[in-house]
């Protein structure tokens, strides 16, 4: 975290301490006070890509305009990488003056729109004392998770508990993977795209059926019922950015199908060997952090069909010029490889792995053949030797 937003927090800490002392346990807001949910746009950068949530709290008779980001964590913790992959990273809630929050997504030209929640005065009030209390007591701490637990679902929660009910939830695009509503957000960011749909397992492929990202629940907002009207106002854009995203020479599909063209069309032993390498390294990667992280997202990874970690063996067999054993293996990852095709006929990421798939396939077939044809000639050496 950096000296000026600790500075900011330390001053926010202050005010309402001594605005608590004033009016009691917590701030009394007026009448006039409004609650309501800010969307944030998506950015260019990875962290950004799936924008953001927020809470707003005004009260103009008390000169109360704070945002409750549930999405703040410290970029100082202790094995910060270890942690964060592990899924045990601690996020946390912290309140910002509104101004400084709007200058901050101005900087960066993301949009923001606002939904005010259509709710009575007394829970306006049970509403902030809520957000105050998790911050004072450090509720707002918790292990976030990629699906279940972020900025998105705290703040639906938070809500839920002050309305006293399951009142917003998921209506729409509940019958479509969590893989598939992720897709839309990676538009110009080609190998975040193919670098998610890799290392995401079993649990992304479920129904979406829970809000996890921003622009899900500013959607639902716009459907939800409360005692018998809508839960949110109209949308207002605070902030409106309609900018497009750079397009990257190298972070895009072209590259990426160059690179495997490459390859194939090289035909070269080091080269071969080479991707194999690579594709076993990363299967091994996909199989510990699945064991090590309590992601549950990235459990489960069938993707090691293609990335498999039997080409390491493979590769071993090969420096060994073990022929019965490289035939066997190059057998067993093209099996592996079919195997792999028939689980992502109904997946989303069909098509964006495709390439990997093929490529792959022609450099075993390959090796099958020329083992193959070694094998023979090595047979009819040894009759003729007889």
């Amino acid at each position: 975290m950096n000296i000026s937003i600790l500075k900011k927090i330390i001053l926010i800490a202050v005010f309402l301490g001594i605005v608590n002392n004033s009016f009691g346990q917590n701030p009394i807001l007026s009448e006039n006070a409004k609650v309501s949910v800010l969307t944030c746009g998506t950015g260019n950068e990875s962290y950004s890509l799936f924008g953001h949530t927020a809470i707003r709290i005004t009260d103009p008779d008390h000169f109360i305009d704070l945002v409750y980001n549930y999405g703040a964590f410290d970029f100082n913790t202790p094995n910060f990488v270890a942690k964060f992959t592990k899924g045990d990273l601690q996020y946390y809630a912290v309140a910002h003056p509104f101004t400084d929050f709007m200058n901050e997504y101005n900087y960066e030209r993301r949009s923001v729109y606002e939904q005010e929640l259509n709710i009575p005065y007394t829970l306006k009030q049970k509403l902030f004392e809520n957000l105050n209390s998790s911050l004072a007591s450090g509720e707002s701490h918790y292990t976030y998770k990629f699906i279940d637990k972020n900025c998105t679902s705290m703040v639906v929660d938070i809500i839920n508990k002050t309305l006293d009910t399951v009142a917003i939830v998921k209506n729409s695009d509940t019958d479509i993977t969590y893989r598939t509503i992720l897709y839309p957000y990676f538009d110009n960011h080609f190998y975040e795209k193919l670098g998610t749909s890799i290392i995401f397992g079993r649990k992304v492929d479920q129904l979406g059926t829970k809000i996890f990202l921003p622009f899900e629940l500013h959607k639902s907002l716009k459907k939800v019922q409360y005692n018998n009207q809508l839960l949110a106002k109209e949308s207002k854009t605070l902030l409106e950015f309609n900018e497009v995203p750079p397009v990257s020479w190298w972070n895009n599909c072209y590259s990426y199908l160059l690179l495997l063209v490459a390859i194939v069309l090289a035909n070269r032993t080091f080269t071969n060997q080479l991707y194999l390498l690579i594709m076993g390294l990363l299967g091994l990667f996909f199989l510990a952090v699945g064991f090590y992280s309590s992601h549950q997202e990235l459990g489960y990874n069938y993707n090691v069909l293609l990335f498999n970690p039997a080409t390491l063996a493979l590769l071993y067999f090969c420096f060994r010029k073990n022929t019965k054993w490289i035939y066997a293996l190059s057998l067993f990852n093209l099996a592996a490889l079919f195997i792999y095709l028939l689980i992502l006929i109904n997946k989303a990421h069909l098509l964006i792995v495709l390439p990997l798939v093929l490529t792959s396939s022609i450099v075993l077939v390959r090796l099958l053949l020329d083992n193959k044809r070694l094998a023979v000639s090595d047979e009819k050496g040894t009759k003729s030797k007889e």
